[in-house]
């Protein structure tokens, strides 16, 4: 089993030296999760970089290799799609830039007038729609033209140059693309089903190595503070997969493979934009148990029954660890049976946070007084409760349809 079930099945709290954080990461990073992506990025954009640089100083031996490089890892993105998209937004935008500063240096010369000028239309120009993200670019790429620009001694090397840097771009994006689309290319973000597995897997992953800490009352700064640097770690993998879903629904509309007969029949859910909102939801209230819990160890010591409702908190939290555990596996073709199962998990969170709810009512825990941090963790297993009880509704209700 993975990351996931191990940090399920976790009974020790993880140890906090800068050695072990270092090792945990890593053994993550074996797993199907965000470590293992982060891992994979680097190296793809570490290999884009170096071809490209090559290519620029070797092969080419321009004056300024450093822009192949730059745009090859400048572009290389979550998934093929967008690398493409991305890809041509830079070399129009730097086009732009370097014919703006190639027309009005012509007309105007190396002057303090042609950097005005080049500055403000580069900059009005960036502010074209169909540009996007890469807007910017025109007036960074008009800068590194007007520097150039005023070095070359003659005509003829500033026009050489000026065109070097595009090709110097458009070589960076090709390698880009092509490593992206070639190399552990990312079509998994494709897909919704993948999204899900990688947002539950952090959750878990994170929620695993919590429970064990309360069960232990070890709830010191670091450790806390740890926790909740990692929840907030956890919305760029909401944003992930989210737009996984949404470029799963798009290849929809185009994908060939719905017409074939082995795919009509396929058990088939249209439900995953609900359960990744109640993920995100999800992280959301994990996010903000984990400041109580950053809180909450400042008056530990000195609260009396802390020790109780921690290893009760601590038992809670396991059962939603064994849920995220279950979301992190989903598989479309076993669905009907996953449903039923996470329904179950559910139960059981739902009654692991009613005992949790009756211990601190009798152990006459003060939950209504805000300077303690008892109350608001009682909402938030709440909260959590509802948002996954919510999620596995959504999944069964899908299978349900589907059967119908």
């Amino acid at each position: 089993m993975g990351e996931a079930a191990a940090g399920a099945q976790r009974v020790q709290a993880a140890p906090q030296d800068w050695a072990s954080r270092v090792r945990q990461w890593f053994v993550r990073a074996g797993s199907d999760g965000h470590e293992r992506h982060t891992l994979v990025l680097i190296g793809k954009c570490t290999l884009a970089a170096t071809v490209a640089w090559v290519i620029a100083r070797d092969v080419m031996a321009a004056q300024s290799p450093a822009f192949a490089p730059f745009s090859a890892v400048l572009i290389m993105q979550v998934t093929v799609y967008q690398s493409l998209v991305q890809a041509l937004r830079y070399v129009g935008a730097v086009t732009v830039g370097v014919g703006l500063q190639g027309v009005l240096g012509l007309l105007t010369g190396p002057h303090l007038l042609t950097f005005v000028m080049v500055t403000l239309a580069a900059l009005a120009i960036g502010r074209w729609r169909p540009l996007g993200s890469q807007g910017s670019q025109v007036a960074t790429a008009a800068f590194f033209s007007f520097s150039t620009y005023v070095a070359a001694t003659s005509d003829s090397q500033r026009w050489s140059q000026l065109g070097q840097i595009v090709v110097l771009v458009l070589i960076g994006c090709g390698v880009g693309v092509v490593v992206n689309t070639l190399v552990l290319p990312p079509l998994r973000y494709r897909s919704a089903e993948y999204g899900i597995h990688t947002l539950a897997h952090s959750l878990c992953a994170l929620v695993g190595d919590m429970y064990p800490a309360l069960r232990e009352g070890k709830l010191e700064e670091e450790r806390t503070r740890h926790w909740r640097r990692r929840a907030s770690d956890l919305a760029p993998i909401v944003r992930q997969a989210q737009s996984s879903v949404h470029t799963a629904w798009e290849s929809t509309l185009y994908n060939p493979l719905r017409l074939r007969r082995r795919h009509r029949h396929r058990t088939s859910f249209d439900g995953y934009q609900a359960v990744v909102d109640a993920l995100e939801r999800v992280s959301h209230q994990l996010a903000s148990m984990t400041r109580s819990l950053d809180q909450w160890h400042i008056d530990a010591d000195s609260s009396p029954g802390y020790v109780d409702f921690a290893r009760s908190y601590g038992d809670f939290l396991a059962s939603l660890a064994r849920i995220a555990e279950l979301l992190s596996q989903v598989d479309e073709d076993r669905l009907r049976d996953q449903a039923d199962e996470l329904c179950e998990a559910a139960a059981e969170a739902q009654r692991c946070r009613d005992r949790l709810e009756e211990e601190a009512r009798a152990c006459s825990l003060p939950l209504s007084d805000p300077a303690q941090p008892y109350g608001i963790l009682m909402a938030e297993a709440s909260r959590l409760t509802d948002e996954f009880q919510h999620t596995c509704d959504v999944l069964k209700h899908g299978v349900d349809s589907v059967g119908r």
